[in-house]
């Protein structure tokens, strides 16, 4: 019987697939709750289901953690503590900005421990546009949905007296004001974890369809039926409902970093809408941005995994601006605390979204990415320096220069109508000084610029990693710089610290690593440490950090053959690991472990291009089939679904792209490496209007591998392909097989970009 029953459901299953990329509702091949299986120390995804628009300003989650716990929503939870308005980008980064709100029913509670319900993911319902879920201790069911700053709620009551829904505007300085009369409460709430100003608030109004008959203040754990406003540490209301069976409480919500009066502005995003017609709404807001990629064969699985990553790779950066009563765009500024006009976005890592989803965004979304340069702009003028890690103002965290990165990729890439010039500036000052934190600007810039590296010895951490970073930065720059035309000795100053890497490459041991000042090399050194010199990985990940100058690379190590035994060696070893540097085992490491790949460790970013590196020597079919294996052993549309931090967008990205079947090995290039793609077609409507369509049609699971490619119906035998050419719109045609064809792209003509042999 239970044989019988899961072949029915994946009967049922495979049915609803194709259906919904027939009716054009591709978000309903989307899984939110991908992701969300983590813990803090074994992440798979370590994400929270987001409701919520593409790029939306708000999100919105079913809360199971504890006030102030990043692991906001985890999947093992059996308990529902409250609706929460979220801005959190990741759980190491946690929240701001941020209130809960919860129906219950009975005695009238107020903490979260006591009004948590149980519920059961049987009956949950959670898509990107609508959630809604049983709370079985009140018999109350709870359905949301959102605009991009606003939300609607709908609760579902017993036949009751004592139905209630409560705020909580949480602690850390917050204030809340009842009024009856309009049915709404208001305030305010502070909580942050870095990154803002002193002035810093978040605005809420909260407005219901009916009357309340009852309200009640909480302030500091103390209940007062009295009081209609409070300003404290922790403040929240409750007000209360009589209500019919199966009677339903609607409530309109807004929020604004600017004021109370534009949080008013931003309710009109719902303005007569009721429920159905805003979800409706979302879901085409969804389905419009989805249908930028449209997938055709492969498995249900794999349809359902590829657009649960194409949602998460379109929720940041978010939209930190506002549109104010005249209609013009404005932003309440983290970096001053000015309300000042403009685009701002925040909520990312450049360590980890240059790599992939920057350039993601190129691609299918340049319009949205127009707006966050833009926005990089304000961030420059109005805090001295571009971010590396915003949420929402700089935060002190990873490594790198990578802003560099994004902004030349995006410029390089066609992108304009923003100013180019002052970022450039801004690339220029960061590269050439420490900013107030030791991860803006660059940490130990006046080494690197010295001595061509950060040395290990003058106790700046992960300082091999920062100078593999600092000199593909400092390639990104040189190539803007060209392109803007900026003096040769500036442009050649560049161009000739992008090769530092050099300085770091250990002939002996045919690895990168920390190097002294004097020269000598770090010493005793164990190519299986993780952090210490590198980041998050070890020597195995982060040697392979040359985007730009693979084979200048490959020619240190000795050539194709020993570079392509290195990068097989990866694989083939076992997951050692030494992690005396952190003084335990994080969850990165385990990542490793568990994953059955040797030393690969794709749940961090470092390593994530390496499969592609075989199309640099002269063996794409190795990328082929390694990309091939790491789509299908390490992605799942299930609560385990990834395997370590999606972050950002950027883990979804390399899926999203793998599976097309190309990579930006090297943003700030023109190109993109081949491996192989997932699914027999793919349509790619691109922002211009042309389309890119990608047909592999004898694809399965056993055709893996390349034997030919055409472009536009002409033989192409390069292992890489051109985004200026695709922005005119192609047809790129795959002949693939089950046995790998040794012949093709392997002329060392054929290999994608590195800078050391490229043609001047």
């Amino acid at each position: 019987m239970p044989k019988l029953l899961f072949a029915l459901l994946t009967l049922f299953c495979l049915k609803a697939a194709p259906a919904a990329a027939q009716t054009g509702d591709l978000v309903d091949l989307v899984n939110p709750l991908m992701g969300t299986d983590s813990k803090p120390d074994l992440s798979n995804g370590n994400t929270y289901p987001a409701i919520a628009l593409p790029w939306g300003m708000n999100f919105w989650l079913p809360q199971t953690g504890k006030m102030g716990n990043g692991w906001a929503y985890q999947y093992s939870a059996d308990k529902l503590k409250g609706f929460k308005q979220t801005h959190q980008p990741s759980p190491w980064m946690n929240d701001y900005g941020q209130f809960a709100l919860m129906p219950i029913t009975g005695k009238l509670r107020f903490e979260e421990e006591e009004r948590a319900s149980w519920y059961s993911h049987k009956a949950e319902v959670a898509t990107p546009y609508y959630y809604r879920v049983y709370l079985a201790d009140h018999n109350v069911t709870t359905e949301l949905t959102p605009t991009e700053r606003a939300a609607r709620f709908r609760f579902t009551f017993p036949e009751t007296d004592s139905a209630y829904v409560v705020l909580d505007a949480l602690d850390k300085g917050s204030h809340v004001q009842l009024l009856p009369q309009q049915r709404r409460i208001i305030g305010y709430t502070t909580r942050n974890s870095g990154g803002v100003p002193k002035n810093f608030r978040n605005y809420f109004i909260i407005e219901f369809d009916q009357d309340f008959t009852s309200t009640t203040i909480y302030q500091d754990k103390v209940l007062d039926g009295k009081l209609l406003e409070a300003t404290a540490n922790h403040t929240g209301a409750v007000v209360g409902f009589k209500t019919r069976k199966g009677e339903q409480v609607q409530a309109r919500v807004a929020s604004s970093f600017i004021s109370p009066e534009q949080a008013e502005l931003n309710l009109r995003e719902i303005g007569a809408d009721d429920f159905e017609a805003i979800k409706q709404k979302a879901k085409a807001a969804w389905n419009q941005q989805l249908s930028r990629v449209v997938v055709e064969g492969g498995t249900d699985v794999q349809r359902r995994t590829f657009y649960s990553c194409l949602y998460r790779a379109l929720l940041f950066p978010r939209k930190f601006y506002e549109v104010d009563a005249t209609g013009k765009t404005v932003h309440y500024s983290p970096y001053n605390g000015q309300v000042l006009p403009g685009y701002m976005y925040t909520d990312t890592g450049f360590w980890d979204t240059f790599r992939a989803l920057f350039p993601f965004l190129n691609l299918l979304y340049p319009n949205v990415n127009t707006e966050i340069q833009a926005g990089l702009v304000n961030t420059y003028k109005e805090g001295g320096w571009l971010p590396e890690w915003a949420s929402p103002g700089y935060r002190n965290v990873m490594v790198g220069n990578n802003s560099a990165s994004v902004v030349a990729d995006a410029y390089l890439k066609g992108l304009r109508g923003y100013d180019i010039n002052t970022l450039y500036e801004a690339m220029l000052k960061g590269a050439n000084s420490q900013g107030p934190l030791e991860a803006v600007g660059r940490a130990g810039a006046s080494y690197y610029n010295k001595l061509g590296y950060v040395p290990y010895d003058v106790k700046l951490n992960e300082n091999a990693a920062r100078t593999l970073e600092y000199a593909y930065d400092d390639f990104a720059i040189a190539q803007l710089g060209q392109a803007l035309n900026r003096p040769k000795k500036e442009v050649a100053l560049y161009t000739k610290r992008s090769q530092s890497y050099r300085n770091l490459f250990d002939k002996q041991t045919r690895l990168m690593r920390g190097r002294n000042q004097s020269g000598t090399f770090q010493a005793p050194f164990n190519p299986f440490k993780w952090g210490d010199a590198f980041t998050e990985g070890n020597s195995w990940h982060y040697t392979w950090s040359v985007f730009h100058d693979v084979h200048g690379l490959m020619q240190l190590m000795g050539g194709p053959k020993p570079f392509v035994a290195a990068l097989d060696t990866v694989f083939t070893l076992a997951p050692i690991f030494d992690a005396s540097y952190y003084g335990s085992v994080i969850h990165e490491i385990r990542e490793m472990q568990i994953a059955d790949m040797g030393n690969y460790a794709h749940g961090n970013q470092p390593i994530q291009h390496m499969v592609y590196l075989y199309a640099y020597a002269g063996q794409p079919w190795k990328t082929q089939y390694w990309v091939r294996e790491v789509l299908d052993r390490l992605y799942q549309p299930t609560p385990d679904g990834y395997c370590g931090d999606e972050d950002n967008g950027q883990t979804s990205a390399w899926y999203v792209f793998s599976a097309l079947g190309f990579y930006p090995v090297c943003p700030a290039t023109d190109q993109y490496v081949l491996g192989a793609p997932l699914f027999p077609k793919t349509t790619l409507h691109l922002a211009n209007g042309k389309t890119v369509v990608l047909n592999a049609p004898a694809n399965s699971a056993a055709n893996r591998y390349v034997q030919a490619v055409r472009v536009n119906g002409q033989p192409y035998t390069h292992n890489w392909l051109s985004h200026q050419a695709l922005m005119q719109g192609a047809i790129v045609d795959f002949d693939m097989a089950d046995k790998p064809n040794t012949t093709r792209g392997s002329a060392a003509a054929d290999a994608p970009y590195s800078m050391s042999n490229s043609k001047k």
